[in-house]
């Protein structure tokens, strides 16, 4: 197994403490705090660790502080409800005696019903788009060092995007964008484990939806920018080492912070998942 994606699972085996208690180990991607994809994920693993034979079906998510990297994250988890066909839990993730983060994730038994879904928008396939996982080096060599480190950093994915930044010279465009995704390396048939990777991936690139109409990017400089809430909902098992169409639009942004959402379509055009996600994004005012 690649190196990156090994390295990746080790940080969903949690380690049990207790019944309803777990801790994460987290990595340094190059940001000053912690990826909130990945307590995101965790927190869903530790959800899933109290859970028998049923599938999650939606959870609700707010950052509440900045993670430290350097130190292990305990997940409490409250066992909610347990009922015919769903049940409820709740995690607190906790770092330094506070909390930094809350989930609410909902399961169900695996039933049928009626189906019906959306289609797939009609985009490049990812063969025809060049690898975007960071820009060239000579633009690399160009940019801050803080986001030099962020790119020097290899991902467990891959990503090719249909409308890619221009990282030097930002544009306005259109609040939408187009992502092909997948894992670096094929995973192990386990349902629980590519819904809670789906859930760590899905923070990339959405919440940057909302700065698209304002001709400026994620690492500008006067721009402070962190996610408050998440929610995402699974209509359909997905595969993660299989390549999956992201696509984000942002319907608004107001009061220092941005609204963004997504769909998630394997490459046969079936939608496995929704997400939405507010943040801040503030401008800092200069000096003086």
């Amino acid at each position: 197994m690649d190196s990156r994606l090994a390295d990746l699972l080790r940080q969903f085996e949690l380690e049990r403490l207790e019944v309803n208690l777990c801790r994460g180990e987290s990595r340094d991607v190059g940001s000053p705090q912690v990826f909130g994809g990945q307590v995101l994920g965790q927190a869903l693993m530790a959800a899933y660790a109290t859970v028998e034979d049923q599938d999650v079906h939606s959870l609700h998510a707010y950052f509440l502080r900045r993670g430290d990297f350097n130190s292990p994250i305990v997940y409490e988890v409250d066992r909610a409800r347990d009922g015919r066909s769903f049940s409820s839990r709740r995690v607190v993730a906790i770092q330094h005696g506070e909390q930094i983060f809350n989930l609410a994730a909902s399961f169900q038994d695996r039933q049928t019903g009626f189906d019906h879904q959306l289609p797939m928008p009609d985009v490049p396939p990812p063969e025809a788009l060049p690898e975007s996982d960071s820009p060239p080096l000579e633009v690399i060599n160009q940019l801050p060092e803080k986001l030099q480190r962020i790119f020097q950093k290899k991902r467990a994915f891959e990503f090719r995007s249909v409308e890619p930044t221009d990282y030097l010279h930002p544009r306005k465009l259109a609040p939408r964008q187009h992502v092909w995704l997948r894992a670096v390396g094929p995973l192990p048939d386990d349902d629980r484990l590519h819904r809670c990777l789906l859930a760590y991936v899905s923070d990339y690139s959405l919440l940057d939806t909302a700065l698209r109409p304002h001709g400026t990017a994620w690492h500008a400089a006067d721009l402070v920018m962190a996610s408050i809430d998440h929610a995402m909902w699974f209509h359909r098992p997905p595969r993660v080492d299989q390549w999956l169409l992201y696509s984000m639009d942002s319907p608004s942004a107001s009061g220092a912070r941005g609204f963004s959402r997504g769909t998630m379509h394997a490459r046969d055009g079936t939608l496995v998942a929704s997400t939405a996600q507010e943040g801040l994004i503030r401008l800092i005012k200069p000096p003086g």
